[in-house]
């Protein structure tokens, strides 16, 4: 039980986020409405990505001094989970985005730089598939790895807030404050942020267990 804990914590916050999220109140506020509801949805996947890519290039940076089949594993996999959260969040955003702007994908500045994050962890993928030799992939992709992460945060967290968007708080969109976040949406968004990290963790290590099976059946 004290192992599995968290695993029913995180399947509890998730369930609990997806009814609250949905019948709970919000606050009525211009172009949003009622898609506000998407918040608790489309930030919790950026969320989860990032803890994931912070995971993947810990690991990355261990697996250099430990050369160790297990750390690169756990480097390689933890970016693939964090793939899928980055996709979702791409997904629930255009959705949300045609609801708000009018259309799936606007070019909008945050929009394309997550998009090119999500590509440097393709790439990242590419490389790996591109060098055939276990210890010299392990190690350019590790190298590669420890340069991607910090390039993808410039990419989500600081290019954006250079440039006018439509995404809230800039271009005449509302943001979110203390008055648009209220009681009840704080009630939901944070455990659903913690929920979905902890089911992210979650797939990670079932990847990473799965994939250390198959290598001792190779």
């Amino acid at each position: 039980m004290h192992k599995t804990w968290w695993k029913i914590l995180a399947a509890v916050l998730v369930v609990y986020t997806a009814i609250a999220g949905l019948l709970l109140g919000v606050p009525r506020m211009a172009i949003l409405n009622e898609t506000i509801r998407n918040l608790y949805f489309h930030v919790p996947m950026w969320f989860a990505m990032v803890v994931l890519f912070t995971i993947s290039v810990w690991y990355s940076i261990r697996s250099l001094s430990t050369q160790s089949e297990a750390d690169d594993i756990r480097a390689v996999e933890s970016a693939n989970t964090g793939v899928i959260f980055g996709i979702l969040g791409i997904v629930t955003g255009a959705v949300w985005a045609k609801f708000t702007w009018g259309q799936f994908w606007s070019f909008d500045p945050k929009q394309n730089f997550a998009a090119i994050s999500l590509l440097l962890y393709f790439a990242y993928f590419v490389l790996r598939n591109a060098i055939d030799e276990e210890q010299k992939r392990a190690k350019i992709a590790a190298i590669y790895n420890i340069f991607a992460f910090p390039m993808m945060v410039v990419l989500l967290f600081v290019l954006p807030r250079l440039q006018d968007s439509l995404h809230p708080g800039n271009g005449g969109n509302p943001g979110f404050n203390s008055y648009d976040l209220d009681s009840r949406m704080r009630m939901v968004f944070y455990p659903a942020c913690l929920g979905w990290i902890l089911i992210g963790y979650w797939i990670y290590t079932l990847r990473f267990r799965t994939k250390i099976l198959e290598n001792k059946h190779l």
